[in-house]
This record gives C-alpha cells, sequence and structure tokens, in this order.
C-alpha cells in the first residue's frame, strides 16, 4: 500500500505458539480477531508466525518480531502445566528474570478460592517477566502479560478477546483503515491493467482482487482499502465506472 509519508503507520506482529496449532489438532482463531482489533485501534497487522513451544524457538521468534514492529502479541503457552513456557522465553529473549506479580496472584486467589484453592500449578500463572505489568482477565483469573512493546495473551479465543476488550484505547496508533469491495464476473488477467493504473492513480490505496470459480463461471471481487473513507469510495466510483465502459456488470460489496 502506498501512503503519505507524513503519515505514521503503527504496526504489529503476531506469534501464535503452540505445537497444537502447527500439527492440527487446533485450528487458530485469533488471528483474524487480532487484526480486527488492532485495525479499529489503527495499527496494522503485518506479520503472522506460528511458532512451537520450544524456548529457543520463541526467544528468536520475539526478538525478531518486537524489533521490526511497534506492538508484538502472543497467543498461547501461559497455562499452568509444565509445557507452557512463553513466560519464561520472553523473560530469556528480554535478558530478565522470571518473578511472581502480587496482583496476578491476588487475582488468582480470589478466582480459585471456591474452585479448590491456589494450587502451586495455577501459581504459575502468576509468573511474569521482571519489570512487567498485567494485561486485565475478565473470563477466568489468569491476567495478561505487558512487557516493554510485547503483550502476551491466552491462546483460548474467547479469554483472549476479553483481553483485547480490556487493551481499547490504551495503545498508540494512527487512523484504522476503511475498506470497500465491488465484485464483477470477469477473470482477474482481463482487467489486471486495469487494476493497477487505477491503483496508481490514486496514491494511498490498495486494492486487493480476489477471484473466484462459481456455478460454472469465473469471477472476482475487489477490495479498495485506505485510510480515508471518502477516497475509498472515490476509487470505487472510478474503477465501477471503468469497467462498465469495458461492458462488465459490477455488483457493489461482492458477489
Amino acid at each position: 500500500m502506498r501512503i503519505d509519508m507524513n503519515e505514521r503507520i503503527w504496526t504489529a506482529a503476531l506469534a501464535v505458539i503452540g505445537d497444537e496449532i502447527l500439527s492440527g489438532r487446533t485450528q487458530d482463531k485469533n488471528v483474524a480477531q487480532l487484526a480486527s482489533w488492532l485495525n479499529v485501534q489503527g495499527i496494522r497487522l503485518v506479520e503472522v508466525r506460528i511458532v512451537p513451544d520450544t524456548s529457543e524457538a520463541i526467544v528468536e521468534a520475539v526478538n525478531a518480531l518486537r524489533a521490526r514492529n511497534d506492538y508484538l502479541f502472543t497467543t498461547g503457552g501461559i497455562g499452568p502445566t509444565h509445557d507452557d513456557i512463553t513466560v519464561d522465553a520472553i523473560a530469556a529473549a528480554l535478558g530478565v528474570g522470571v518473578v511472581y506479580h502480587p496482583e496476578a496472584l491476588a487475582a488468582l486467589d480470589a478466582y480459585y478460592a471456591t474452585r479448590g484453592g491456589l494450587t502451586e500449578a495455577r501459581k504459575r500463572m502468576a509468573r511474569v517477566p521482571e519489570g512487567a505489568g498485567l494485561i486485565e482477565n475478565r473470563m477466568s483469573g489468569a491476567p495478561g502479560i505487558h512487557v516493554e512493546n510485547i503483550y502476551v495473551m491466552a491462546g483460548v479465543p474467547h479469554i483472549t478477546a476479553g483481553m483485547l476488550d480490556a487493551l481499547t484505547g490504551t495503545l498508540e496508533g494512527g487512523r484504522p483503515v476503511v475498506a470497500g469491495t465491488i465484485g464483477c464476473w470477469v477473470a482477474e488477467s482481463e482487467i489486471a491493467d486495469l487494476l493497477g493504473a487505477t491503483e496508481r492513480a490514486f496514491p494511498g490505496v490498495s486494492i486487493g482482487s480476489y477471484p473466484f470459480f462459481r456455478d460454472g463461471r469465473t469471477g472476482a471481487n475487489f477490495v479498495v482499502r485506505a485510510t480515508d473513507a471518502a477516497l475509498v469510495d472515490t476509487c470505487l466510483a472510478e474503477l465501477t465506472a471503468r469497467l462498465e465502459e469495458l461492458g462488465y456488470a459490477v455488483t457493489a460489496g461482492g458477489i
């Protein structure tokens, strides 16, 4: 996407941590909800990496992703079992120790007071890299963690959603990206030059082409994205007019 060079673009990466994702046993649902939430905050999710439950892999991913983005989010590996090693790995990446956070211990103690008490295994969920703060967890007792530009979150999607809700409005970002869609029964290869020319005519806009084959026919939906809603509308109108001049029927909102 071409942008106004004076406009600050805030970026984020996501490290999805867990052997269960890589094995296919569990399907990740956090990428889509994080991307949508970040866009509302004016931050663009530009990179996603799926990382196994090994300290070396997590450390490497954390250090690479946090260095080239404004924010790094991680999901998974912060539960009470021996293979939940995300906290230890992030502490290693930052070169700090691991400590029990007193507010996390208090929250867990209150949550488990009527659920069998705070066992040693459950106390593991109060461990944080030294110097970290907490992300409120309104769904269960274990909080998320915020340290430097890293946000460590649960892997369970509805718990992640609650943590994101608690973070809403707390991160610095820019303008959210808005989008509009049109659809057309045409092979995208037939209008590739038109799409490129239209995008070049509207600095700050990107046009995505998403082909499909349906009912024995070839078509495509075209998504126009920018941070300016008026610019999106103008570009969509221009692209629609150009397609109609070529004899194609255009469907607003996509096919």
